[in-house]
């Protein structure tokens, strides 16, 4: 079995209790999966369950290299040698990431109001970015932008390789095929 989840912001990527915090229990009533990856309570967007345990490692592990969207809201309009930094790999201090697709993209269509939302500063800009992974360390989005010199504000998984978002409000889940996964 393999369910598409839109994790919600604030929401801890697991089942067990967290006292005074939201879990996976709170939104996937089905026994017995487990998330094949993480998101960081402060993400948001696309995460697998599956209980299957092969297919978790396939999917959460990098050598398998399966892409992973993610669409960035950054602090600041990002440079043109930022972007490109963000492609050829980004040294991190403790590991250069691997490139990676970066684009400038508008607002993503259909994309929902966060709650709680970003705070809004008059005089500093936002803008954002598509980053395709073929890797997952922690907070690796986020180091990314931050070392480039444009911290993220939000940020949302879109897609784990075919499957995306697509009809899924956030805390909505659906059983996907496993053929969308490659």
């Amino acid at each position: 079995m393999l369910i598409a989840l839109n994790k919600p912001f604030g929401v801890v990527c697991k089942f067990s209790p967290e006292p005074g915090r939201r879990t996976l229990t709170d939104y996937v009533p089905v026994r017995n999966v487990y998330p094949a990856g993480r998101l960081d309570t402060d993400s948001e967007g696309l995460l697998l369950l599956t209980d299957d345990g092969a297919l978790q490692a396939r999917i959460a592990n990098p050598r398998h290299k399966l892409a992973k969207v993610y669409w960035a809201q950054v602090e600041g309009n990002p440079t043109d040698a930022a972007v490109v930094t963000l492609q050829r790999g980004v040294d991190l201090g403790d590991f250069v990431t691997k490139p990676a697709g970066a684009r400038r993209i508008d607002e993503p269509s259909g994309l929902w109001p966060r709650d709680p939302p970003i705070r809004y500063r008059a005089k500093i800009p936002t803008a954002w970015l598509e980053l395709v992974l073929r890797e997952g360390k922690n907070r690796q989005v986020r180091r990314m932008t931050a070392r480039v010199g444009f911290p993220t504000l939000r940020l949302v998984r879109a897609a784990i390789g075919r499957i995306d978002l697509t009809g899924l409000p956030p805390g909505g889940w659906r059983e996907v095929d496993l053929e969308n996964l490659s």
